[in-house]
């Protein structure tokens, strides 16, 4: 199967044809084996079994799985390239924002 134009999904996305075009997800993206992407992707966590040509935006993580390919720039908190796999680009690695939490403060009333 091969999809010209933009795809967005709140769910997780498993891509085994060929994609031109725009790839955007909520959630995970998985491009299987036999998938071909060749536009830019921007979900929260991507795995590439494939070949994918296009900048990819990940808000958490990216694993480029052993037979799988990349040619385009990375945005990402985190990435793992297994042996074997192919990435060509540059790679822009940027720390969550960090959380900020408030602790209650304690007081103490003093009986007088």
């Amino acid at each position: 199967m091969t999809i010209k134009g933009e795809i967005r999904a709140r769910e997780e996305l498993v891509v085994d044809g060929e994609v031109d075009g725009t790839l955007e997800s909520q959630s995970l993206i998985t491009v299987g084996p036999s998938g071909k992407v060749h536009c830019n992707i921007k979900a929260r966590e991507v795995v590439i079994f494939g070949s994918v040509r296009g900048n990819v935006d990940v808000s958490e993580k990216i694993a480029i799985r052993e037979q799988g390919s990349l040619v385009g720039d990375i945005k990402t908190a985190g990435i793992s390239i297994d042996d074997g796999a192919y990435f060509k680009g540059s790679i822009d690695i940027v720390r969550p924002e960090p959380k900020v939490t408030t602790k209650p403060v304690k007081t103490e009333a003093k009986a007088s």
